[in-house]
């Protein structure tokens, strides 16, 4: 087997992943989304104990527990929806990562496995952050379609 087999087979290999990664990066997305969009849903069933939580339970630093508590919530309600469409992907992504380290940090009674899934959805995050949010994604469509310098 020569060279230029060799990086022939390489690059189709390449190929037939890159294939696919969009579609990883959508589960990725739509994972994420249904995870934190369900937490949003559980606040808003019952707002008089979420606040009961953010004021006596949760330990969330420098904010006052009412704003926590909204600001928790919209971003629970909203960001997800970005992830779905893959709009502002990035920035949605920071917004989420940062929500995820406080909710992390705020709960004192986190078990070993609400651990777990925090620092699973981080490395979720994390492989959006750096990889974007793929060809099946608003953000695709508006750099291809807007942004293309002719």
């Amino acid at each position: 087997m020569n060279i230029q087999t060799i990086a022939s087979l390489s690059q189709k290999s390449l190929s037939a992943i890159e294939s696919v990664q969009s579609i990883f990066l959508l589960g990725l997305r739509l994972w994420l989304a249904k995870v934190f969009f369900m937490s949003g849903l559980t606040k808003i069933q019952s707002w008089e104990t979420t606040m009961m939580l953010f004021e006596y339970e949760y330990a969330v630093p420098i904010l006052p527990a009412a704003l926590a508590a909204w600001l928790a919530t919209a971003a629970e309600l909203i960001v997800p929806v970005f992830l779905v469409f893959g709009l502002l992907t990035r920035l949605n992504i920071v917004a989420l990562f940062i929500l995820n380290v406080v909710a992390a940090i705020s709960y004192p009674d986190i078990s070993a496995a609400g651990e777990k899934d925090h620092m699973i959805w981080g490395l979720m995050m994390a492989v959006i952050f750096f990889y974007g949010a793929g060809k099946l994604s608003a953000d695709h469509f508006v750099k291809n379609k807007w942004l293309t310098v002719s």
